[in-house]
């Protein structure tokens, strides 16, 4: 793997590969669990978004890790699937949070 501090021509590359991995990871939750309403789309989509730039590269170096594919990647692609992975498991957790702060956000008041 590439050390990304001394590669400065590496970075627009990385940046596109998560931009690319966390958009690719909201569409495809988009298509599995729907928002109710517009506000609710947006702000998944923020936060799926903002979460798969930030822990895309972590995600990515140990879901490589977990499946010993290092030698066989490329650094873009980990941080494609890495980003793609976060941004769509912070889909689900706000989709089940929402559905929870929903059903018992006026209970206790």
């Amino acid at each position: 793997m590439a050390d990304l501090g001394n590669e400065a021509s590496l970075f627009p590359g990385v940046l596109a590969a998560k931009v690319a991995g966390a958009a690719v990871g909201a569409g495809i939750s988009l298509i599995y669990l729907l928002p109710r309403n517009g506000q609710e789309a947006a702000s998944r989509f923020f936060t799926s978004m903002c979460c798969g730039l930030i822990f895309g590269g972590p995600v990515g170096f140990w879901l490589v890790e977990q499946m010993e594919i290092g030698d066989w990647v490329s650094l873009s692609e980990v941080m494609l699937t890495g980003s793609a992975a976060a941004s769509l498991s912070a889909w689900w957790v706000m989709g089940a949070l929402a559905r929870l702060a929903e059903r018992y956000g006026g209970r206790w008041r």
